[in-house]
């Protein structure tokens, strides 16, 4: 089944990264290296380049059609500008139906609700096409603004895990969230599907 590309909200849509984001990715990676160094592995000056950036398009789309992650950008309705990534990793199927959740905002936009929605239409994603039965995300403590955004979207606190990521060059404690199918609007499956032709 070829699962949408686009999902659309009204202060912002996610769709598929295409080659044609590169620069624009570059610019936004740049402005947000020092907002989102704390909160991110240890990434080489590469990565900050139109090469770096497109090799992390090529790998995700690649990791797209293997059913493994599907990495969105994050698009502000009322400009059409790339104002983040939001992204459904370490996809496990079978028994767990499982994937973990990350994404970032452009600190120009931070607090305007955009993270809020873009990871409902995330969780729409997850629950309607992919058929996914868990999404999982792991907050550090002190990111009051993330926790609060997974709560808005109705993520429980499943506990603490104590040098769970190495973030910023040093292992780091975080909260566990996460929600199932069974927590939202897309179930029972018919409403799910349901929901999935009307996207």
């Amino acid at each position: 089944m070829r699962l949408p590309e686009r999902l659309d909200g009204e202060l912002v849509a996610i769709r598929a990264f295409t080659l044609d984001d590169v620069d624009e990715l570059v610019d936004l990676r740049v402005r947000n290296r020092a907002f989102n160094t704390p909160y991110e592995p240890r990434r080489s000056d590469g990565f900050f380049t139109p090469a770096g950036q497109r090799a992390e398009i090529v790998r995700d789309r690649e990791e797209w059609r293997a059913d493994r992650m599907y990495a969105f950008a994050i698009i502000e309705a009322s400009t059409g500008r790339i104002r983040g990534r939001i992204g459904l990793a370490n996809i496990v199927r079978g028994a767990w139906d499982n994937a973990t959740l990350g994404y970032f905002v452009d600190e120009e936009v931070n607090g305007r609700g955009y993270a809020t929605e873009a990871v409902g239409l995330a969780l729409g994603f997850a629950f309607g096409p992919a058929r996914l039965h868990r999404v999982q995300a792991a907050v550090m403590p002190h990111n009051v603004r993330s926790a609060r955004v997974l709560r808005k979207n109705g993520f429980r606190k499943e506990g603490f895990a104590p040098r769970y990521l190495r973030l910023a060059g040093g292992w780091r404690d975080h909260d566990l969230y996460a929600i199932t199918i069974e927590e939202t609007a897309f179930w029972p499956p018919s409403a799910a599907a349901a929901a999935a032709r009307t996207s």
